[in-house]
């Protein structure tokens, strides 16, 4: 019988498919983040519907912030996280709002988790079997302890470092948010010294929005090294989750600003190139 101790952060849907054949799935949670109309047509058999607004404080001017630890203990506990718990996520996007799930996991201290390599895109092309039948989560008492604050990084940790050597800005969002043509808070543009790689960029867009395999050389094509402080925004840390994500697996040194281009933005004392 197979275990999750065999799951790795990147699993293929074919390999986790044939994995849950013969596996012992007693502390296993499948998670789905698509869109609630995509999730009650077709998702994994087993998989519980995650809306993805619930993996966000919600309040303006940055709704992105990661919540507190009441509402994230209500999430996880209604979710039926456990300390023994292996995660597998996915999403029908090709792995923001998965990579959010993640991103969250790691800041709680669960490290237990994997991402289904392209979401629901990718199993669908793989021809694999799907449901439309709702399952319900067995709900338990999570507790949120001490937060692993390594992933997060603040605007004032942010402005500290703009500069620095090996520190690097990795900016998700689109060319015309980054240049400022297209402006979503009080002001457009982008921190200075900030890479643009806009998260679509790192799917496969031919192979069901997979991680390109070239992701690494893609990004050192860029800019960014395994030796840089790299921190990844986007407007409200949705798309940067993939950046995370991505980096992640690559091995990268990278954080994530869950405040992102809407606080940013927002603030009147912050650094901005267009």
């Amino acid at each position: 019988m197979t275990t999750t101790e065999q799951l790795g952060l990147i699993v293929e849907p074919k390999e986790f498919f044939e994995w849950l054949q013969d596996a012992d799935t007693s502390n296993l949670l499948i998670v789905d983040l698509s869109t609630d109309e995509n999730y009650s047509r077709a998702h994994i058999e087993g998989a519980i519907y995650l809306p993805f607004k619930y993996l966000m404080a919600g309040q303006p001017p940055a709704p992105g912030k990661l919540p507190g630890k009441e509402q994230l203990q209500e999430v996880l506990s209604q979710l039926g996280l456990t300390p023994d718990t292996h995660v597998v996520t996915y999403d029908d996007e090709g792995g923001g709002w998965a990579g959010r799930l993640i991103w969250t996991l790691d800041v709680i201290g669960h490290t237990k988790y994997s991402y289904i390599n392209g979401g629901i895109h990718a199993w669908l092309k793989d021809g694999l079997p799907v449901t439309n039948e709702i399952h319900k989560p067995t709900p338990t008492q999570y507790t949120v302890g001490e937060l692993n604050l390594a992933p997060l990084a603040s605007a004032e940790e942010i402005m500290e470092s703009l500069g620095q050597e090996n520190f690097q800005v990795w900016d998700a969002r689109t060319p015309a948010e980054y240049s400022g043509e297209k402006v979503l808070a009080k002001r457009g543009g982008h921190m200075p010294g900030a890479i643009n790689c806009e998260w679509i960029n790192l799917m496969d867009h031919q192979n069901g929005l997979r991680i390109r395999d070239d992701a690494d050389e893609y990004l050192q094509s860029l800019g960014f090294s395994r030796n840089q402080n790299i921190v990844a925004h986007c407007q409200s840390h949705h798309r940067s989750a993939f950046s995370y994500l991505v980096g992640k697996k690559l091995g990268y040194n990278v954080r994530a600003y869950d405040g992102s281009w809407s606080e940013w933005g927002n603030l009147d004392n912050t650094p901005i190139e267009v």
